[in-house]
């Protein structure tokens, strides 16, 4: 079925055969210098549109992506070594489209349960050498498959518009975007696994000299991901990057069962931008003694009231309450809250607060920004996007689906190998002007904390991460989950306390935003949304909020082990 608005296909299948040809002969020129990864995707994507030109829904888009993965890991836990490997993958990517940039194949249907039928993960397997025959043919295959499903879709979108309401969103499905032709050099991994082997074995082993410390492992993982891209708007493009990661985490247990769990993590575009043996060994004898006064550490009960967020726990809060808010899908499907749709030139945080997200960065003072990148996945190059402007709403993140107000992409549409792109977060960086020392950011709090009468507030020095719930059907609300936290009193004395949530809604929670300070803390990790997971990084101060909420940790009801540990010391006497 066509919707009327389109009118036969016929009118522009003309130009559209002579544009593939076109393409099909042009494809020599560029062979001497092409990879071959992408010279195989070319030509099968040219000879795909051509050879579909003349069904009666031929598609209006194509892109091919393919991705590669490969990664080195060392593992090794109280000293031993526990995996050691070298794993290579390539995966395939289709986004084939019918209809047109207005309406396609891809729009929500709306009622329905599974309102996305063609977002749910798949994954094409493809060949890990550069066999033309062999990527053409696996292109052939699922370029087959995923036509016969758009045309499906396209029927079902076409219905649920015409028996539906009137969306309130009019944008279009589709932006329109100019094709991009870059080639980014290999990113080779550099890693001689023996000696990291060793090294791994090393960091691990103090921990087994407690028995208190149930689990802990040090691992270092070299990861590649090379990227080739093209569409039918001309984009040939191939990128590579490398992260290096070590990953140091143990865990304790306390007498009532609570679990209490500490993490390093170490990230850089290069090996020589991890830590030295003696940085690495320092962090793991503070671990060693942080788990330990953890498990005697007294709990805190319900709480509101003043509280400082440090840099990381900053960061992280602002990917939760704001980053996930500010994707621009998320201002445009029905069953999201939109919190932040109609507040664009309001202002939402403090004056002296700005908020952007910039993939171009790859560098922030002597930090890496796992979230960079110059393409995103759906080719178009990536920008940075000022949010929040001197506390006021200016922007939201975008893909190629447009929302009213938006039309374009800019360069956020991400996703993880199987799944299909939507917007997501790059580099969150939050900037303050005038900011405060932390001394004087920490005297506030003081001087919050006498002025409400407070018998304490609260220090979140270290966060796990956190999860958000941003849909209107349950409430709107997030959940940051810390990993060390401390009790600041009316005299300026700190106490180290455990299990809880900080947790709230995201419009009261940014009101009580008072100020932050000078010293910048970088978070890297991966984000996981509809797209799968995708490497981000959040940049902040620490913040001075005046009224957090938090909850107590959900803990286990087994007891510690009963037995005394085998090696190590002795644990301490239970009842």
């Amino acid at each position: 079925m066509l919707h009327p608005k389109f009118g036969p296909p016929w009118r522009k299948l003309a130009c559209r055969v002579l544009s593939w040809l076109t393409a099909l002969l042009a494809l020599d020129a560029y062979a001497s210098e092409t990879p071959v990864v992408l010279q195989a995707m070319q030509a099968e994507l040219a000879r795909s549109m051509e050879a579909l030109a003349g069904e009666e829904q031929p598609p209006y888009f194509l892109s091919y992506e393919i991705t590669e993965l490969r990664n080195v890991g060392v593992s090794a836990s109280f000293g031993a070594l526990t995996s050691s490997g070298d794993n290579r993958s390539r995966g395939l990517d289709v986004d084939l489209r019918v209809g047109g940039h207005k309406l396609d194949n891809t729009r929500q249907i709306r009622g329905a349960r599974n309102a996305f039928p063609s977002s749910l993960w798949s994954l094409v397997a493809a060949p890990v050498e550069n066999d033309v025959d062999a990527i053409r043919s696996v292109l052939w295959r699922e370029t087959d498959r995923q036509y016969k499903l758009a045309m499906e879709q396209f029927t079902n979108v076409v219905t649920n518009v015409q028996v539906k309401v009137e969306a309130e969103d009019q944008a279009g499905d589709f932006s329109r975007e100019p094709g991009h032709r870059a080639i980014e050099e290999a990113a080779p991994i550099d890693v001689d696994r023996a000696d990291w082997e060793a090294k791994v074995a090393r960091y691990s082993a103090p921990f087994s000299a407690y028995g208190e410390i149930l689990d802990a492992s040090a691992r270092l993982s070299a990861f590649t991901e090379t990227r080739w891209f093209v569409n039918s708007d001309g984009a040939a493009i191939q990128t590579a990057e490398t992260i290096y990661r070590l990953f140091i985490s143990a865990s304790t247990k306390a007498e009532d069962g609570m679990e209490l769990p500490l993490y390093r993590d170490y990230g850089s575009f290069t090996l020589d931008g991890l830590p030295d043996d003696e940085t690495v060994a320092g962090d793991v004898r503070t671990m060693i003694d942080t788990l330990l006064a953890l498990r005697e550490a007294p709990v805190v009960e319900p709480y509101t009231g003043p509280a400082i967020l440090s840099g990381t726990a900053s960061g992280v809060f602002f990917h939760e309450i704001l980053g996930h808010r500010v994707e621009g899908h998320r201002q445009k499907l029905e069953d999201e809250g939109q919190t932040f749709k109609k507040m664009r030139n309001e202002r939402v945080l403090p004056e002296n607060f700005s908020v952007f997200f910039d993939p171009t960065q790859k560098r922030l003072a002597s930090f890496d920004l796992v979230g960079s990148y110059r393409y995103d996945n759906q080719g178009v190059a990536g920008r940075r996007v000022a949010v929040i402007d001197k506390g006021v709403l200016k922007n939201f993140l975008m893909s190629r689906m447009p929302i009213d107000g938006f039309p374009n992409s800019n360069g956020h549409g991400r996703k993880q190998m199987g799944y299909k792109p939507v917007a997501r977060q790059s580099n969150l960086i939050v900037h303050v002007e005038n900011p405060l020392t932390s001394e004087a950011l920490k005297a506030r709090l003081i001087s919050a904390i006498q002025a409400e009468g407070k018998p304490f507030g609260l220090r979140f020095v270290e966060i796990q991460g956190g999860f958000t719930i941003t849909g209107r059907t349950i409430p709107n609300s997030f959940n940051v989950t810390p990993l060390l936290v401390y009790r600041v009193y009316p005299d300026g004395r700190e106490e180290l306390v455990r299990g809880v949530d900080l947790i709230g809604t995201p419009l009261t929670t940014f009101s009580r935003i008072v100020a932050g300070d000078d010293q910048i803390a970088v978070f890297n990790g991966t984000c996981g949304a509809e797209s799968g997971g995708v490497p981000v990084a959040a940049a902040s101060p620490a913040i001075l909020v005046s009224q957090i909420e938090v909850q107590k940790k959900s803990k286990s009801q087994e007891r510690p082990p009963l037995l005394p540990a085998p090696i190590g010391g002795q644990t301490h006497d239970r009842i």
